[in-house]
């Protein structure tokens, strides 16, 4: 009796920890859809022009994971962009993804996208700025969604002991 109540409890805390997988996985690829989604949507509308890198902006990337100080408080170089829109108006970003070591020069031309209607949400036209979210999102969820959904596959047709 006392081993199959163990029986029973550890098949519950599988399916559980099965079920959590596929939830996070999915949680993660419908992120990574909506990732992909607002990319897509910014290049549809997108103008497209060169810049020149004329900053690096040194900045503390502060991750609240347990690793040493020295880790956790590296140096990233985000690159501050200079562009001329297409109504002769020049403007001024710094990109979101920043890397350690340096992506871009100061002084390197860079290929730009920005809406017309509103220059101040640029991006440099490059794989990282566009796709590498929705590519760390997706993977990650499409990882664990496969995994559990494989487990839950893999253990759902095996014959249960009898006591």
């Amino acid at each position: 009796m006392r081993i199959r109540v163990r029986e029973i409890r550890g098949r519950r805390a599988r399916r559980w920890i099965v079920f959590g997988a596929i939830a996070f996985g999915s949680l993660f690829l419908v992120v990574g859809l909506i990732l992909t989604g607002v990319s897509v949507s910014f290049l549809a509308d997108a103008e497209r022009t060169s810049g020149t890198v004329t900053a690096l902006e040194w900045r503390r990337d502060h991750d609240s994971g347990t690793r040493t100080k020295r880790m956790s408080d590296r140096r990233v170089a985000y690159p501050v962009v200079e562009f001329v829109s297409a109504d002769g108006t020049t403007h001024r970003f710094r990109d979101h993804t920043g890397s350690n070591p340096p992506s871009y020069e100061e002084g390197e031309r860079v290929g730009v996208l920005y809406r017309a209607d509103s220059p101040e949400d640029a991006r440099i036209d490059g794989f990282a700025s566009l796709w590498l979210l929705p590519l760390v999102f997706g993977g990650i969820g499409l990882l664990f969604a496969g995994v559990g959904t494989a487990v839950a596959l893999v253990t759902r047709g095996r014959p249960r002991p009898t006591a």
